[in-house]
């Protein structure tokens, strides 16, 4: 018995950790690494609490390193997905009846597990298998996982607790139902966070999951799957599916007549399909299925002429090559008007020219190798084109090399046209666009940022002038879902800065706010009458009293005088 009405812990964003020389946490991530690297792992699929093999493996290995092996991966397909979808519909009733507080419990130890015990094991193998540098696994595999996690029972929390209004001899109660099916959560690569959000937030809600998780990350993914079952994750509630073909885990859920939510991160030409997948296949659904996604961005960074030239360069270096600018937040198109133009570059090429790249086991390292051969290819194309393109200059960078892992130098391109290739499509890369202005074009220069891009995802402005931050706020309404003033658009942190982009960039249902819980459930409301009537009539159909007008005397009134409040026709 639970009569039990407990209130979960209030949750604090998890602190960063500095990984400074001589820290205790330095010196276990490397040990962490070192174990990783000496050690080859075999990742199965895992399907109602089973190790599931195929018999069909890929290799995984280090973007920066890419002939070592750190394990293999088995590959699943259509006999899997339908085995998947089995057990989640399985393990939905009592999954969905548990008492929320057990429910809570288990994602609750499993943030105080990366916390702790697995935090050196989860960041290195983000590090190793992401290529992230330390910093960059720290906020993302620690600390904004661990945030998801405990931000999002408490967001689970106050929705359960947002109730009607109640009447005397009537009692109004509202209930947050799990979705009418399983949830596909398809995920990306480059945050480790993300890959952990999007099944876990429509499991807290109730749900169960089939996760595909994305090929790049499946090492990182795999280690948070123990950590889940290490929590007490009941088997068959997140059932993880490894795949290097996307459809081939993809297209036999969407088919299922269970299907009821899609939470997605990755590409908009994915994202598109798998729409058009669910429309192809409505009729044969039970339910109108929840669509979540957020895809890509073409971020920008506006600088005004009374900005201050050191923070939007420092902005720059930040936000366009922190993680190789892997990030759907990277900035990746930049305006800078041309009186401020030659302070920023001084400063950001001198910036630049004390990054050092290489692997990520070198803290020194800020910048590391891109994720594989597929996306290094496609990221030398842009710099080769800005090359060969007369409106077009690299002005710092262009190197790149993939003999022992995919590398390629932080790049600045100049564009003397404002829609130029790389100041309109998404690059997701270590590859940043200039554009400057004349400070006499700062309106129309406000036009571009909005009209350029088909993404609307993040956002900064720099200026001092109030007014000039509020014009910029005002006329770039649409154009970033997570707009930011005098700082990098990248960063957001869960519980301060919900994340998501509209337009081509997503659906916009705000990762870390209980905006994005509210999509995994169907809310039922229910009155319960304490006294409920015996007979049907009301009040106003009975019998007219003694002394009042009757209907033939409403029907026989003579009509009234023009003047005297009837309409004159």
């Amino acid at each position: 018995m639970n009569n039990a009405h407990a209130t979960v812990p209030v949750p604090e964003n998890e602190p960063t950790l500095s990984y400074a020389p001589g820290s205790e946490e330095r010196q276990a991530v490397k040990e962490a690494l070192r174990d990783l690297r000496a050690d080859t792992v075999e990742i199965p699929a895992f399907i109602g609490g089973e190790a599931v093999t195929t018999g069909e493996t890929s290799r995984i290995s280090p973007p920066h390193d890419h002939r070592h092996t750190l394990g293999t991966v088995h590959q699943c397909g259509r006999s899997e997905t339908e085995s998947a979808v089995e057990a989640a519909m399985g393990a939905k009733s009592d999954w969905a009846a548990m008492d929320f507080d057990d429910r809570a419990a288990i994602f609750l130890k499993a943030a105080d597990l990366l916390a702790d015990k697995y935090r050196p094991l989860i960041n290195a193998a983000t590090m190793l298998g992401q290529g992230k540098n330390v910093h960059q696994a720290e906020i993302d595999a620690a600390c904004e996982l661990i945030d998801f996690l405990r931000f999002n029972v408490h967001f689970a929390e106050q929705i359960y607790r947002e109730q009607p209004n109640n009447v005397r001899g009537l009692w109004n109660k509202m209930e947050y139902r799990p979705l009418e099916g399983f949830v596909l959560a398809v995920t990306p690569f480059n945050f480790t966070a993300i890959q952990g959000n999007l099944p876990t937030a429509p499991a807290i809600m109730g749900n169960t999951v089939l996760w595909k998780p994305a090929s790049r990350s499946v090492y990182s993914a795999y280690f948070t799957y123990k950590v889940l079952e290490e929590a007490g994750l009941p088997d068959g509630v997140i059932n993880m599916l490894p795949a290097d073909d996307g459809a081939a885990v993809g297209t036999p859920a969407l088919e299922s007549e269970h299907f009821a939510g899609l939470h997605f991160t990755g590409s908009v030409g994915t994202f598109e399909h798998l729409w058009t997948q669910v429309s192809d296949n409505l009729d044969t659904y039970k339910t109108y299925p929840t669509i979540v996604g957020e895809t890509g961005g073409k971020d920008f960074i506006l600088a005004h002429e009374t900005a201050n030239p050191k923070q939007v360069a420092t902005a720059i270096t930040r936000a366009s090559f922190e993680y190789q600018g892997q990030k759907c937040s990277a900035a990746s198109r930049l305006y800078i008007p041309e009186s401020l133009w030659p302070d920023v570059r001084g400063t950001l090429f001198a910036q630049l020219d004390d990054v050092s790249v290489g692997p990520p086991e070198d803290f020194t390292n800020y910048v590391n190798a891109v994720i594989d051969q597929r996306a290094f290819d496609k990221i030398v194309s842009y710099i080769e084109h800005a090359e060969e393109d007369d409106d077009a200059e690299i002005i710092h960078g262009g190197g790149y090399d993939d003999r022992e892992g995919y590398f390629i130098e932080p790049t600045v391109i100049r564009a003397h046209d404002p829609k130029q290739k790389s100041m309109r499509e998404e690059i997701f890369g270590p590859v940043t666009t200039v554009y400057v202005y004349p400070d006499d074009e700062w309106e129309e220069t406000l036009q571009l940022v909005d009209e350029t891009s088909p993404y609307a995802l993040t956002g900064a402005v720099f200026a001092r002038e109030r007014t000039v931050i509020r014009q910029a706020q005002n006329a770039l309404e649409h154009a970033a879902g997570n707009f930011y003033v005098n700082d990098k658009p990248t960063a957001a942190i869960v519980g301060q800065q919900p994340f998501g982009g509209a337009r081509r960039s997503g659906t916009n249902d705000k990762a870390g706010s209980e905006m994005n819980l509210m999509r995994w459930v169907s809310p039922r409301a229910i009155k319960e009458s304490w006294d409920a009537p015996e007979d049907y009539p009301y009040a106003w159909n009975q019998p007219d009293a003694e002394g009042e007008l009757s209907l033939d005397d409403i029907a026989n009134a003579e009509p009234a005088e023009a003047g005297d409040g009837a309409v004159n026709a």
